[in-house]
């Protein structure tokens, strides 16, 4: 059995998780990632959580068109916002992808090569 400190994981030693986790660059694309997915994730609480306070308001039960009411349109933009939303974040997974993957470049250029 080796020492803890030298146990690997996806072919990394933990001196080099350490290493990896000190680079400006890593810290850096940790806090946009987690800028990005906690204000969309808030902002779609948010929207979706003022549904059931606001569908009983005067303005949201008044027939938009025919009988209609305006809650059925809030919903339908739930629906609306929860696929725009999931495009987004496919579309920003494929970028964080790439910057993980340069971030881990860097790393080992920075190893000389070494994973």
């Amino acid at each position: 059995m080796s020492d803890s400190t030298d146990q690997q994981h996806d072919g990394l030693t933990y001196q080099q998780f350490i290493a990896i986790e000190e680079m400006p660059e890593f810290n850096h694309f940790v806090r946009r990632k987690n800028i990005f997915l906690f204000s969309v994730t808030g902002s779609f609480l948010f929207i979706y959580i003022l549904l059931p306070i606001l569908a009983f308001q005067p303005f949201l039960q008044t027939p938009v068109v025919a009988a209609i009411t305006g809650v059925w349109f809030y919903s339908a933009g739930l629906f609306l916002m929860t696929i725009v939303l999931c495009t987004l974040y496919v579309r920003k997974a494929s970028q964080f992808d790439r910057e993980s993957a340069a971030v881990l470049q860097k790393f080992e250029e920075m190893q000389g090569g070494q994973p």
